[in-house]
Order: structure tokens, then C-alpha cells, then sequence
């Protein structure tokens, strides 16, 4: 077998750049946790002595930081006075909790992912699945707080307009149901736009639901959005006129029995919004960063899921419009249509 040089190295370079990133993620966490990113956005230059003292940390640690951060393009550098800058692009993606693109929460997922490697180890050799709640914990927190902020910039002003009349329904008062809605996020952003319909989350963690209904409290919507642990082929509660899926139905062993058992659960006339990453329909058409990060974390989490349950589908984070639309005629629906499609999810719609 002969190796060819130019493409032993382009590989290498591509696997250098990666263990790079890994190293730089436990970087990004840091900086959330320290409170170094939040200590620098809008203030300007500074040193990384000036950065230690309003972090209150050893400003050693800090300089090689604030090297590692330069080096990877997520601050500025200006060698003329040794100083330390965070543009406003940055602060979006690096120190703004609240902005639809803040990257660092979601490197608790990976760390997850790693604490749980000799577990996953397992599993390839024996089959089995394993439960979205036995993961460690950094996994639920990372999760929520990643999908949190993408629905927060996108749920109420695109995706849920894309629909037909649901927009009218929910402003004149409408019954939601929110499959797999983990922390209560999505739940509660839309409960805050539409003062006049209610949210009920169902989810199977009962970490999760108790994180949710701690969130509702504190936002003050206890009376319009409630939650409970139920299965998704199961749950009881009926006539809704908008059932969510939001990134989970590729999680579920039984992703037809889900979207069946919704049919039944809907009003006359209501909707059943799926929201799924985005993926083409081959995997040779799914060559890119977005489907690399997507293909990885449902190997060790959503098809480890799926196949601790019934049916064990294993659908996968990159199912595709083509096979998600099967799953609806396959569930009976009489209405499939895509809404809208963005670099990282597809929302389509489906009715009876």
C-alpha cells in the first residue's frame, strides 16, 4: 500500500487541529467559569495582571490563558502594549449567556461525553443503550443551556411564524404541548410571548422536570406552564393545539409510536412542529463541521438512548427531511411540509 504525502499531511493537520480544539474547550470552560470572559467584554484593552485582579485569580494562570485565547482567534492581541481585547463579536459568542450565539455551555456536552467514554466503550461491544439520565450531569445543564439560547433567538420570531395559523392560535389563546422539553426552556419562551395560551412539558427525566419547574417559578408562569415526567408514546393529556418536538424525536426508541400517539393527542385542526438537526438526506452529502459535531454526539448519547428503549430505532441526530417524512406517513398523518431550514436544524410540520 503506498501512502501518498500530501494527503498523510492535510490529515495530520486535520488531526492536530483537532486535539487543539479539545484543548481549547476545557480553555472555554474555564473562562465561563472564572468569570474571565465577562471580566473582559466592553472593557477595553487591558493587561492580564488587569484581567487577574477583576477575575480574582493568580495572573500567571491568567497569562497563559489569555495566550491560548489569542492563539485560538477568540481575543485580541496588541504586542505594542501587551494588552488584551474582547471585540463585541466575541463577547456575543464567548461572554453574552443571553445571546443566541454563546458557544461555552456547550462544552459541558463534550465533557460529558468523555466522563462517559468507558461506559460508551461498553455498550459498542454489547448492543445495549443507555438512558438519557444516567449520563453524567454535565450533560443536562450543557444541553439546556446551548438549545435555550438558539431557541431564544429563533422560536417565536421564525420558526413558529412558518407555521400555518398556528401564529393566530397562539395569539388568541391555544393549548402547547412540549415533548422532551428538558429544562423548560423552549416552554417557557414561548409562555412569554403568548400571555394567552398554556404550556405543558413532558419529559421521562426527572432531573430535568424538576430543573423546569424551578425555571417556570422563578420566571413567575407557574399558573399557564406545567411539567411532568411522562413517556412520549404515553402521556395522557389530550387536545392540544400545537404539539412540539424539539431535538428529540431522533432520541426516541419509538419515534413513529411518538409522533402516532401526538395525532392522537391533537385538536381538530392542530399542528405537531418537529424540530430536528439539520441534515441532508446521505451521508455523503453531510460532510461538514456542523453534521461531524451532530454524527458524534449521537453515537454516544441520542442513539445510546433510543436503544435503551421499546422498539430502539436508533434513528440518529442526521436522520434527514426524507426519512423524518416516512416517519410521519408511516404514523398516519395526512400533512408533512418543511417550514424552515437553518445551518443547524430542519422545522417541519405535520397534520392529521
Amino acid at each position: 500500500m503506498s501512502v501518498d504525502p500530501d494527503r498523510l499531511n492535510q490529515l495530520i493537520g486535520r488531526a492536530f487541529s483537532d486535539l487543539a480544539a479539545g484543548a481549547t474547550g476545557v480553555m472555554v470552560s474555564l473562562g465561563r467559569r472564572l468569570g474571565l470572559y465577562k471580566a473582559m467584554a466592553g472593557a477595553g484593552r487591558m493587561t492580564s495582571a488587569e484581567l487577574a485582579r477583576r477575575a480574582d485569580c493568580a495572573e500567571r494562570y491568567v497569562r497563559e490563558w489569555l495566550g491560548s485565547q489569542v492563539a485560538s482567534e477568540y481575543l485580541v492581541y496588541h504586542p505594542q502594549d501587551q494588552t488584551y481585547e474582547m471585540t463585541p463579536e466575541q463577547a456575543m459568542v464567548l461572554a453574552d449567556e443571553n445571546s443566541p450565539c454563546y458557544f461555552p455551555a456547550a462544552w459541558e456536552v463534550a465533557a460529558s461525553m468523555w466522563m462517559d467514554e468507558e461506559r460508551s466503550a461498553q455498550l459498542f461491544k454489547s448492543g445495549a443503550g443507555l438512558p438519557w439520565g444516567e449520563h453524567h450531569p454535565r450533560l443536562f445543564c450543557g444541553v439546556a443551556a446551548f438549545f435555550r439560547n438558539s431557541y431564544r433567538g429563533s422560536l417565536v420570531p421564525q420558526w413558529l411564524p412558518a407555521l400555518d395559523g398556528v401564529l393566530a392560535k397562539l395569539e388568541a389563546g391555544a393549548r402547547v404541548a412540549d415533548i422532551g422539553t428538558g429544562h423548560g426552556h423552549s416552554s417557557l419562551l414561548m409562555a412569554e410571548a403568548f400571555p394567552k395560551s398554556s404550556f405543558h412539558g413532558i419529559d421521562v427525566h426527572a432531573g430535568s422536570i424538576d430543573a423546569a419547574r424551578a425555571n417556570a417559578a422563578a420566571a413567575g408562569l407557574t399558573e399557564r406552564v406545567s411539567f411532568e415526567v411522562a413517556k412520549s408514546t404515553t402521556f395522557a393529556e389530550k387536545g392540544f393545539d400545537l404539539i412540539c418536538f424539539f431535538d428529540c424525536l431522533h432520541d426516541m426508541g419509538d419515534p413513529v409510536g411518538a409522533l402516532r400517539h401526538a395525532a392522537q393527542a391533537l385538536a381538530p385542526g392542530g399542528t405537531v412542529m418537529l424540530v430536528e438537526p439539520f441534515a441532508n438526506d446521505a451521508l455523503e452529502e453531510n460532510i461538514n463541521p456542523v453534521s461531524r459535531l451532530f454524527y458524534s454526539s449521537s453515537t454516544t448519547l441520542c442513539c445510546a438512548h433510543s436503544l435503551s428503549e421499546p422498539v430502539a430505532m436508533a434513528l440518529g441526530a442526521q436522520a434527514g427531511e426524507g426519512r423524518l417524512r416516512k416517519l410521519f406517513e408511516e404514523a398516519g398523518y395526512s400533512h408533512f411540509r418543511k417550514a424552515v431550514a437553518t445551518p443547524f436544524n430542519l422545522i417541519l410540520e405535520g397534520r392529521v
